[in-house]
């Protein structure tokens, strides 16, 4: 090291010194004093390394109010939540990774209120004895799907592998080859089932399963039959199935259980909202099913949960699983289920009052007038480097519903100027600048143009209000 770099390096200020300054008092009285001294040693290491690479030319960075100010970016970023809002305008309204459904106002007021202190979680208020948390939700399921019983874990995939380890515990499960699903993540139903404890003995193959193939894999090893909705893919063409009345009067015959995986579980007739046909938990039930589960956070609208409904005694048989202890849900889940449960008791007006179905039934007409406002919102500030124009658009369900359907939408696309050279790197700087919005705005890339999907977008007060942040000159930058 020279010895400029060395006077350089003696100009960075000790730890002990910088907490002293009175410029870090107001942060130290917000975050800590824990909080401000680890970024400060995370701020003057990176000092530290920038006079190592630069000399003298970063002495102008050693000052006390740089110091000060490299500290404040530092704290900022440590306590800054990683888990916040965004505006989901990808087109895909129920998005894995964006948090599925939007829960209603009825929901968050529960969960707050059940959150911030006390509750009757296993508490029985009449008795003043010991309850049980599934209390809160199983009148309500049964209520909605005629069911005896019901009982609720952490999601879906939780339910099925409960329920099968709880029934089918070392003995065999016969499953038809074009049901043996994969959901996200790469879990796939053969995993689960293995994992469960149960044998998978598939039956038909990938296009076509008959009653014979489940009727000749029935056995004295067989614990019960399985059938899973294929709600995340569709196979089309010379295909076959055994539908759920079929291989429910099977199974009786057999003297076993019909266990029906319905994954995107709903509570009500989609058909009444305009939305195309999904099974109902309730339809599969009354067509004979002994279990159904399905997801709490998919088509129903309510938070990460999976329901196991049906038959009181293998409900029973599911509830004395030491595994259910595992799985099962906290009282902010129960709160924000049980919310969205009682708004299907008026199903009149559930579409106004339950944002996931609200959003998939919204009129492409309100969507169309959303775009013809917020066009010129963003056509001003992106003139220089992007066209912006009404298009429209094809949205989709999401988290493994109705995979085939889409919904008509209206979308704004947003595409680099035709005879701007590096039009890609540009792309790529406006989905980055929309990301890093305060609330960031995700949309998707879809032939050279970012295309903002607007099914999904309600709140268009704080759209409009950041965007004048959203720095196109640094966007135009190939």
């Amino acid at each position: 090291m020279t010895g400029s770099a060395r006077a350089a390096q003696a100009a960075v200020p000790s730890v002990d010194r910088v907490i002293r300054l009175a410029a870090l008092r107001p942060l130290i009285e917000v975050h800590g004093r824990a909080v401000v001294t680890t970024a400060a040693r995370a701020a003057l290491a990176e000092l530290r390394q920038a006079l190592a690479d630069e000399g003298e030319a970063a002495l102008d960075e050693a000052g006390d109010d740089a110091v000060v100010a490299r500290i404040a970016d530092h704290v900022a970023a440590m306590v800054a939540p990683t888990l916040a809002p965004v505006f989901n305008l990808t087109g895909t309204v129920l998005h894995t990774n964006l948090g599925r459904a939007p829960l209603p106002i009825e929901a968050i007021e529960a969960v707050a209120a059940v959150a911030k202190g006390a509750s009757n979680l296993e508490f029985d208020l009449k008795t003043g004895r010991r309850g049980d948390r599934d209390d809160h939700l199983e009148s309500w399921l049964c209520r909605l799907t005629g069911a005896e019983a019901a009982t609720v874990v952490n999601n879906n995939a939780a339910a099925v592998l409960l329920t099968l380890n709880s029934l089918a515990l070392r003995k065999e499960v016969p499953l038809s080859r074009g049901e043996l699903i994969e959901i996200g993540g790469a879990f796939r139903m053969p995993d689960i089932m293995k994992r469960a404890g149960c044998k998978l003995i598939e039956v038909g193959t990938t296009n076509r399963t008959h009653l014979a193939d489940y009727a000749g894999a029935i056995c004295a090893r067989t614990a019960l039959v399985m059938k899973v909705h294929t709600s995340n893919y569709a196979v089309e063409g010379f295909t076959a199935a055994v539908e759920v009345p079929e291989l429910a009067r099977l199974a009786d015959e057999k003297g076993l259980a019909l266990v029906v995986d319905l994954g995107s579980g709903m509570l009500v007739p989609l058909e009444r909202y305009g939305l195309p046909h999904e099974p109902t938990a309730g339809e599969i039930l009354a067509q004979g099913a002994d279990i159904v589960t399905f997801s709490g956070d998919k088509l129903l609208g309510g938070p990460q949960a999976g329901i196991i409904a049906g038959r009181a005694d293998l409900i029973a048989r599911i509830r004395r699983n030491p595994m259910k202890r595992a799985m099962r849900v906290d009282k902010m889940t129960i709160a924000a289920l049980a919310a969205v449960l009682r708004l299907y008791a008026d199903p009149e007006r559930l579409a106004e009052r339950l944002p996931a179905l609200r959003l998939l039934a919204r009129p492409v007409e309100d969507i169309e007038a959303v775009a013809s406002r917020l066009r010129p919102v963003l056509a001003g500030p992106l003139a220089e480097i992007a066209a912006v124009e009404i298009v429209s658009c094809q949205s989709q369900i999401g988290s493994g519903a109705l995979p085939v359907d889409r919904l008509p939408s209206v979308a704004l696309s947003i595409r680099p100027a035709a005879a701007k050279r590096g039009a890609g790197a540009v792309l790529r700087r406006l989905t980055q600048a929309f990301r890093a919005l305060p609330v960031p705005v995700i949309g998707r890339v879809q032939d050279g143009a970012l295309i903002l999907d607007l099914r999904c977008l309600e709140d268009e007060a704080t759209f409009v209000d950041q965007i004048g942040l959203l720095a196109p000159g640094e966007a135009g930058k190939a």
